[in-house]
């Protein structure tokens, strides 16, 4: 059985399983007669690339924010130095 190549659906099917409706792993094996170990393999090569996108989706959010707080930052400072040079001119006169 360790030889056994099981088609994609087979394995997506056995994973959700596990993932999306909270079965067992053991009880998932032991019922579709695979291994637990082939399993748990299965969900967890699906779990880590989703769990590194979500990561990756977080960083690009952060990313954005950053840009956008670090451009008003930087018009903020612009206003401030234009009505400081106003105010500067206004007590000239």
């Amino acid at each position: 059985m360790s030889n056994n190549k099981y088609p994609q659906e087979f394995k997506d099917e056995a994973v959700r399983q596990v993932v999306d409706k909270g079965y067992s792993v053991p009880d998932v094996a032991k019922r579709l007669g695979i291994s637990d170990k082939s399993l748990y393999y299965w969900v967890k090569k699906i779990k880590v690339p989703a769990k590194k996108s979500a990561e990756q989706e977080e960083i690009r959010k952060l990313k954005a924010e950053l840009k956008r707080v670090t451009e008003e930052r930087n018009i903020l400072k612009e206003a401030a130095a234009f009505f400081a040079s106003e105010s500067r001119k206004d007590t000239r006169s």
